[in-house]
């Protein structure tokens, strides 16, 4: 496991009892943090409209505040919800990002949770042309080359994007969800995937198993990343005594966006538009979980960081990711239990795997 990089994943869920500054800044500390303890990366989602799932509405500015108090981590937006912007705006916002945080950023892209787009007024059925289009447009912008492009939702003659991003040719990309098709996108241009969050490994299978086999299909090098909650204690008792409410939190403050998709006429739209996992009852059923139910499915982990080593060491071996990242502060956890969870894995499971 010498080459496996671990990183933190935040998608700054917001309890009803906490303020939006303080939110904020709670996880802008967190960032130093991470960068003292030794982490690769640190990501947020970019998420809107939903303040319990996040608040994460702008992690570019977050980003190119907190690299002026850090040194060495990088930092990810996962993913950039593509469909949502005008995709050369957000070229040169990203570049301008790059060059602000010291070519330490990457780009996460993906088309983003479905329940986004009905507040963001943009039909489900423009969502994938819309992606497909964005993903090539940003190659072209980040190209520094004047060029025209004539697509269904975008139409533009003799542009130019500025400024260049300072990593050449443009910051390493990431694409997540679970899709096999869009996976096989990532491998024919040698990006890398990340997946992961409340939800049992196997659902993304599949999705890993076919971004592989194109990746030797296309002579590119397979890159995958997986991201897990965890809590953390000396003891066992301590660990779960303490984690249960902001398990619980967790995973209710995931589904609750998807209540804004059960009018029965979205269903058909959203099947149409490759979300028929949003039509599924997947999401309500997790409603239904308790945490042992939790626990059992391997959907969190739990426990010492000794424990915890040895949980991730046999996820490893059954999956061979290549980049592993903690969710360390959701469900409206305390700031000193989520340092604590950082702190941990930091020095008592990441040396443990390596």
């Amino acid at each position: 496991m010498a080459a496996l990089r671990f990183g933190v994943y935040c998608e700054m869920q917001s309890a009803p009892d906490k303020s939006h500054p303080e939110l904020a800044w709670e996880v802008f500390r967190l960032i130093e943090h991470a960068d003292a303890l030794g982490y690769d990366v640190y990501s947020l989602i970019e998420h809107h409209f939903f303040p319990t799932f996040g608040i994460s509405a702008n992690p570019l500015g977050l980003f190119t505040a907190v690299a002026q108090r850090t040194q060495l981590i990088r930092l990810r937006t996962l993913c950039h919800t593509l469909p949502l912007h005008n995709p050369l705006i957000l070229a040169g916002e990203i570049a301008m990002a790059d060059i602000l945080t010291g070519g330490r950023l990457e780009v996460g892209v993906g088309r983003g949770h479905a329940w986004l787009y009905p507040p963001a007024g943009i039909p489900f059925d423009e969502s994938r042309g819309r992606y497909e289009e964005a993903l090539e447009l940003l190659r072209l912008a980040w190209s520094g080359e004047r060029f025209s492009f004539h697509g269904r939702y975008t139409h533009v003659d003799d542009v130019q994007v500025v400024p260049r991003p300072l990593q050449q040719p443009y910051p390493p990309i990431y694409m997540t969800g679970t899709s096999g098709a869009a996976f096989r996108i990532a491998a024919r241009h040698g990006w890398r995937i990340c997946s992961g969050g409340p939800a049992p490994i196997e659902v993304f299978a599949d999705g890993f198993k076919t971004y592989r086999e194109a990746c030797v299909e296309f002579a590119t090098q397979p890159h995958v990343g997986y991201v897990r909650a965890v809590f953390l204690a000396d003891d066992e008792n301590t660990a779960h005594r303490e984690a249960r409410d902001a398990i619980m939190k967790f995973f209710e403050y995931n589904v609750r966006p998807h209540d804004s998709l059960l009018d029965p006429a979205l269903q058909e739209p959203l099947k149409a538009a490759g979300y028929a996992f949003y039509a599924s009852d997947a999401l309500q059923s997790m409603k239904k979980l308790s945490y042992d139910d939790i626990l059992a499915r391997d959907m969190v982990y739990v426990g010492t960081p000794e424990q915890v080593a040895r949980r991730l060491g046999e996820l490893h071996d059954q999956w061979k990711f290549d980049e592993f990242s903690i969710v360390s502060h959701y469900g409206g956890i305390a700031p000193h239990q989520a340092y604590r969870n950082q702190e941990l894995f930091a020095r008592r499971v990441i040396p443990a795997l390596r």
